[in-house]
């Protein structure tokens, strides 16, 4: 007779594209009892549960959450007590802002034991897609990816920081903070710094406007971008029209 052990295995399921999961995680989702899975993974990666998994949707987007955190944690323990393995699917990478850490500190109160699975995160892929690299000689030589919207909903106090440097600057959950972004980097005298926003970045719907900051707000209107989608500021933007989508390309060929 099986013993299954209570555990947790956090899986990052990388950016949208289900090509960009790691074997590591494919593996992880096969030997899963529970999987509870976020609104932003694809769903198609769950084509590799047992077919005797439970699957529980938890997503959480902005305005509509299935489950709160505390509802999510709370669940966790209790399903891998009653069945063994519960995997935690989350989109990106889990520990970049994706409360994965949250989620294990949680369980271990409880004797679960606990695991990991790094994915490929957003913020780096999703440019990578449309040939914006975030560091390049001459151009940037750092960048910094920062939330849009922190635990009490302000826009973070580190874009105002990063504005002032010439690093690249990754925003995640920052569109219903653009207007606040552009004028941040407007009274340092970017206005005609290059800005790139990705919707449904890797994803098949993709959709992407490329301007200024003094234009990037009209682009998003016209293009109608909204959530989830990332913003990219800086120099290398513009690498966008040397390279263009030269990752998605090699992938169609």
């Amino acid at each position: 007779m099986s013993i299954n052990i209570p555990k947790l295995t956090v899986v990052g399921a990388g950016p949208g594209d289900e090509d960009l999961i790691t074997l590591k995680a494919i593996k992880a989702i096969e030997s899963a009892n529970v999987i509870l899975y976020d609104a932003l993974i694809n769903e198609s990666l769950l084509k590799y549960a047992a077919k005797s998994a439970e699957l529980i949707f938890v997503g959480k987007r902005k305005g509509c959450y299935a489950f709160q955190q505390e509802q999510i944690n709370e669940l966790i323990v209790s399903k891998a007590k009653e069945k063994g393995h519960v995997v935690r699917l989350k989109g990106g990478d889990p520990f970049i802002f994706g409360r994965g850490a949250e989620e294990i500190d949680f369980v271990r109160q409880f004797g679960l034991e606990t695991y990991v699975v790094p994915g490929i995160s957003s913020s780096i892929a999703v440019p990578a897609y449309q040939g914006i690299p975030l560091t390049k000689r001459g151009a940037s030589e750092s960048f910094w990816v920062i939330t849009g919207t922190t635990k009490n909903h302000q826009l973070s106090d580190d874009i105002a920081l990063a504005a002032k440097s010439t690093a690249t600057v990754v925003i995640l959950m920052g569109m219903s903070k653009l207007s606040e972004i552009v004028q941040i980097f407007s009274n340092e005298n970017k206005q005609d710094t290059a800005i790139a926003v990705i919707q449904n970045g890797t994803r098949n719907n993709e959709n992407v406007g490329i301007g200024i900051i003094s234009t990037i707000e009209d682009i998003v209107e016209e293009k109608q971008l909204a959530n989830p989608a990332i913003i990219i500021i800086g120099e290398v933007v513009k690498q966008r029209a040397v390279l263009g989508s030269i990752y998605k390309e090699v992938t169609q060929e």
